[in-house]
């Protein structure tokens, strides 16, 4: 699967409080048809927001969904989660986000938590030239269904269509970026597909489409000011935090919390 990285490479290791940015897709099924199978989280929120395709999301809190186009997940490791992602479809486009969003330290041990959000439940809210879902966060007055106190993310997919202009005031603490993935924005400079904007502090965002349009994600956070010692699918404070994280995950230990059936 071609997966296109802007947080969490080389060049830009984390955005605090957000760790990795996968913008991810498909339409060769060969590409997509592994999936991903079982493995762990500690220390973190994966965010996955699903633009095409179908994906089946299995995890030790004893979660068992469908995750299908236009619909997004919500899961706090904390402590500990192992769960896969594997494709429900054999042909099509595969196509979706996934945002890594850091946890303080007095969260990373907490307990697991999940929320899922089909494509109905999302608000959006369209008029002449615009059209913006609100998956987390507040547009226009209209909140998205997702919870995330901790860091107060914001998370919005915005649609526009030729020389449409979008503006949104953002909180003047917070981190935030666009993510252009269709078309062409101009947000003081142009940026094309693929292309991710880190905006700065305070500032308001303004975007102009292109003349074919444009479709972006804007994300914004409040940034925690804590160390940041990552090893893979591990996300902590201190170098000892990771090397127990591992010891637990090689002795079977790493889910702490096992699922409650009893209000299925």
């Amino acid at each position: 699967m071609t997966v296109y990285r802007s947080i969490g490479t080389p060049r830009l290791r984390h955005l605090d409080p957000f760790l990795l940015l996968d913008h991810f897709g498909s339409d060769d099924p060969n590409d997509y048809i592994a999936g991903f199978p079982d493995h762990p989280h500690r220390g973190f929120i994966t965010l996955t927001y699903m633009l095409d395709g179908r994906m089946l999301h299995r995890d030790s809190l004893g979660n068992t969904s469908e995750l299908r186009a236009g619909g997004a997940q919500w899961m706090r490791a904390g402590s500990g989660v192992i769960h896969s992602e594997m494709p429900q479809q054999a042909e099509g486009r595969m196509r979706g986000f996934q945002l890594w969003i850091n946890l303080p330290a007095a969260q990373k041990m907490s307990e697991p938590a999940y929320q899922e959000f089909s494509a109905q439940a999302i608000p959006e809210l369209a008029s002449p030239g615009h059209r913006v879902r609100i998956l987390l966060g507040e547009y226009a007055g209209v909140r998205g269904p997702i919870a995330d106190d901790v860091t107060q993310v914001q998370y919005l997919d915005v649609a526009l269509e030729r020389n449409a202009r979008f503006e949104h005031a953002l909180p003047a603490a917070h981190t935030a970026f666009i993510y252009v993935f269709e078309g062409e924005a101009v947000a003081g400079n142009v940026l094309k597909p693929h292309t991710l904007g880190v905006l700065s502090p305070g500032e308001d965002v303004q975007v102009t489409a292109g003349v074919a349009g444009t479709r972006f994600i804007l994300v914004a956070g409040r940034p925690l000011y804590e160390p940041v010692v990552q090893y893979g699918p591990f996300v902590m404070n201190t170098r000892e935090e990771i090397e127990q994280a591992l010891r637990d995950y090689r002795a079977g230990t790493l889910v702490r919390h096992a699922p409650d059936f009893s209000a299925r």
